[in-house]
């Protein structure tokens, strides 16, 4: 299943990271965060990508172009430094399709100018590439597949701070106010799932979240995903010091390829 991912935005909100590079390259530990999400995908076999290219496009061509297995996987060095044997490898089965979206283009406007790529796809897959999660995406597409559904999206509690405020009337008269993580309330996290139709749905120049899916709801074709796992959006300075912090801590709960391998040795030792 191809994954459709939209790296072409500004990132105005991460400006301090972003000025020079789109945000999607912004670095966690040693590796992009597109890096990541794409890792996400190839883990659980979906490993043809088509990005979505913007602002900075160069910067995300060029990572990839000059991407070096040897410095992010185990080899072995022998005869002298005249051979090198990778260990393991990431990248060498992944299939990029690099688009240039334009600078100022809305999501929409970016998922139309990539339709012809997903030619002959009867369902596909699409992110922000800025969020990241635990999430069993095998549990979510079989979620999708059971329905006659269109579209879907992850259905997450957002990492906020901030307090909700309920009120009276227009005088301000504060009734209720709660921290938002004690909220019923969710935001819309990313990793779409849609079948072809979806483009049925959508006109020259629209917001993917606005209108087309405005459609959608009235003829009940849109559902969302209810995940109360680990999902974080990096769109802000603090939300790269509390990654920044858990990666630091060996605290990754989106590295879901470790944790598969981590538990094949639990299963290894347990045999022993």
């Amino acid at each position: 299943m191809k994954v459709v991912l939209f790296c072409g935005g500004l990132g105005m909100r991460m400006r301090e990271f972003s000025e020079a590079i789109p945000k999607p390259m912004v670095h966690l530990g040693y590796r992009p965060m597109i890096w990541y999400v794409m890792k996400y995908y190839a883990h659980y076999g979906h490993k043809d990508f088509i990005l979505c290219l913007g602002y900075k496009a160069d910067v995300i061509k060029n990572y990839f172009l000059n991407y070096n297995e040897y410095l992010s996987n185990d080899f072995t060095l022998s005869n002298g430094g005249k051979e090198i044997k990778l260990e393991n490898s990431d990248i060498d089965d992944w299939k990029i399709t690099f688009v240039d979206t334009g600078v100022k283009s809305n999501i929409g406007e970016r998922l139309k100018m990539v339709e012809k790529y997903l030619e002959g796809e009867e369902v596909f897959m699409a992110n922000y590439s800025d969020g990241l999660t635990d999430m069993h995406l095998p549990d979510y597409l079989n979620n999708f597949l059971e329905d006659n559904k269109i579209g879907s999206f992850l259905w997450v509690r957002p990492n906020l701070s901030f307090h909700v405020v309920s009120t009276a009337d227009e005088s301000g008269l504060v009734n209720s106010i709660q921290p938002f993580a004690q909220t019923d309330l969710r935001i819309n996290g990313g990793y779409f799932v849609f079948r072809k139709e979806i483009f049925q749905y959508m006109k020259s120049g629209e917001e993917l979240v606005i209108e087309p899916f405005r459609r959608l709801i009235e003829q009940q074709k849109l559902i969302a995903y209810k995940y109360d796992g680990f999902w974080m959006g990096i769109d802000t300075f603090k939300d790269k010091q509390v990654l920044d912090k858990m990666y630091a801590d060996s605290n990754v709960p989106w590295e879901v390829w470790n944790k598969q391998n981590q538990n094949d040795r639990n299963h290894s030792t347990l045999a022993l």
